[in-house]
């Protein structure tokens, strides 16, 4: 009898302690390794995993028609922006929902911690021998090549079968790093080096040098000098991968480029996930050095905050859950800043579709509350977020593919051609979007078989505007330097928004929030047409799109006009 209930015991124990077996199926897969990693071999079982749940939202659908009411301009409710209330009522996961995805985590003996006010995102760890059965799956160790930084992930994994429609993807499993951790930044050469033969134009752009201050990107734009009136607006910048931002930089730059503004102007942080901006020396970035010195040198007087979030994207802590934690923040408060610009991106490829979507919806989201959110197209032309003479076949980068999103590409000299690294091309997760079905409908048609096959013909198309891309000079670390890629794009077309959006709110009118349906309609004349250069970056730099007449997957509809702008926008 003893002996019996020792075994009935030990059974019970053992049961206790492995997950609850339900029927799985497949849920996401890649086909192989992404380039950049190698397996090293099974990840340790006693290992612990901290793992996010995405819980499938309620009213996706709804939300997108809501959004494109509100920033259509042709709509009868152009303007009328969704509060942070009626957001979260299209999104919060269904109490179904909910009810599975706990129950599931119950049996299981998991704890999981909501990470979003709607819940639509839960934390849980695991440990990797519990993860193994729980998903179906083998977790692994992978090595980036570019860093010898080690990773955990798989290559696929199932969910429940009645978890299905409820739980909406696990991460990170099948979604890898920045495989070359690479900063946006092109290159970066001291002003030393000017040619002392170098004179100012009359648009107070260098010639022979050409580097680019905020008075030659306001002769170039038509950009107002005077400070902005509205209390109310507010322009927002990311700043990842331990880049920081110092405020002895922006008083130099202030002093040296915009005299006319007060040199003590500077900017609120903010930190998320640990996020910090030591003010010592040696500790400025040129990535954050860029984007805070042209906004707050751009837009004149509009308050700017820098948004600094820790994790190291190149060594685990990716890319995904940096903007994860960073849309979450801003959908979090009840006042945004009304335009938001990030110069970082990946490969397409290199993110799962679920997650990229996801992500997407995110955006959509703060574009239904009136924020514009911009995102540099990326320095690799054809071939992504880098440089890659050998590929075969084009590479998008994400988030420009996200249709919610505005993507800015890249221009160079004076006149303005494109320049050769400006990110463009179609997606391979997203259709071709409403708002541009024409433009780039004609675009393709000009092409007819060029490059037939290295591109997703039926994707959305991408950038949607361009601004000047290099040789921007900087203050880093008390000494001037010339930066370069869409890094330098984003930022300045952000200002601009950011200018007309004072004017807007000075006039009584709501913000501009997703700006896409408005470029694509009646603010496509406000932009100069560039159709000269091409962002060729394949088979040896020999292969890639050309710009054209009209929107091309170079630079957009070409750069902004800002009075023009100023007149698409009804003032």
């Amino acid at each position: 009898m003893v002996s019996r209930l020792l075994v009935v015991t030990s059974l019970i124990a053992l049961a206790l302690g492995k997950p609850v077996r339900r029927d799985l199926q497949l849920h996401e897969s890649r086909q192989s390794v992404p380039r950049g990693f190698s397996l090293v071999g099974p990840a340790a079982d006693e290992t612990t995993l901290a793992l996010r749940l995405a819980l499938v939202r309620s009213n996706t659908a709804g939300l997108i028609d809501a959004l494109y009411d509100v920033s259509n301009p042709s709509s009868a409710h152009y303007g009328e922006h969704l509060t942070k209330e009626e957001v979260e009522a299209f999104v919060a996961p269904k109490q179904e929902t909910v009810s599975a995805v706990n129950t599931w985590l119950s049996e299981n003996n998991l704890q999981s911690t909501s990470l979003t006010a709607t819940g639509d995102w839960l934390a849980i760890n695991v440990p990797v021998s519990q993860a193994n059965e729980l998903f179906g799956t083998n977790f692994s160790v992978y090595t980036q090549s570019s860093t010898s930084k080690q990773i955990i992930r798989t290559l696929e994994y199932s969910i429940p079968t009645d978890l299905v429609g409820h739980l909406d993807l696990v991460h990170p499993t099948i979604t890898f790093p920045d495989p070359f951790g690479k900063k946006p930044v092109v290159n970066a050469i001291t002003p030393s080096k000017r040619s002392e033969t170098d004179s100012k134009r009359a648009d107070n752009c260098l010639v022979n040098g050409t580097y680019i201050t905020p008075s030659c990107l306001q002769s170039l734009y038509s950009i107002p000098t005077a400070p902005a009136t509205s209390s109310s607006g507010q322009l927002g910048v990311t700043g990842y991968v331990d880049e920081y931002a110092e405020y002895s930089d922006l008083t130099t730059f202030l002093e040296q480029y915009r005299p006319d503004v007060n040199s003590s102007t500077g900017f609120t942080i903010v930190s998320l996930d640990g996020g910090e901006d030591p003010q010592s020396s040696g500790d400025a970035g040129d990535e954050a050095s860029l984007d805070i010195q042209y906004t707050v040198g751009i837009a004149t007087n509009v308050p700017v905050t820098f948004i600094t979030v820790g994790g190291d994207v190149n060594s685990g802590d990716e890319l995904a859950n940096v903007l994860i934690d960073t849309a979450n923040y801003l959908l979090n408060q009840t006042a945004p800043p009304q335009v938001i610009t990030t110069s970082y991106g990946l490969d397409e490829s290199t993110i799962s579709q679920n997650l990229a979507y996801n992500l997407c919806d995110l955006y959509a989201q703060l574009g239904a509350r009136g924020v514009s959110i911009l995102f540099a197209s990326g320095d690799g032309g054809v071939s992504g977020g880098h440089w890659d003479s050998s590929c075969t076949t084009f590479v998008p980068t994400f988030p420009s593919g996200c249709p919610y999103v505005t993507s800015v590409g890249g221009t160079i000299n004076v006149p303005e051609t494109a320049v050769n690294f400006s990110g463009g091309g179609f997606s391979n997760y997203w259709p071709t979007a409403d708002f541009q079905t024409d433009a780039v409908s004609t675009y393709l048609s000009g092409i007819g078989s060029t490059n037939q096959g290295l591109y997703n013909a039926s994707g959305r198309g991408y950038p949607d505007v361009a601004t000047y891309a290099a040789d921007f000079e900087v203050v880093i670390d008390g000494t001037a330097y010339g930066v370069s890629g869409t890094s330098c794009a984003s930022p300045t077309f952000a200002s601009i928004v950011a200018l007309l959006n004072d004017q807007l709110l000075s006039a009584g009118k709501s913000t501009l929030g997703w700006l896409n349906p408005l470029l694509y309609s009646t603010a496509s004349s406000a932009f100069n047409d560039i159709t000269q250069g091409n962002n060729y970056a394949c088979s040896d730099y020999t292969t890639g799109f050309d710009t054209a007449t009209g929107w091309d997957p170079v630079t957009g509809w070409g750069t902004p006009d800002f009075t023009k702008l100023l007149s698409a926008v009804g003032l």
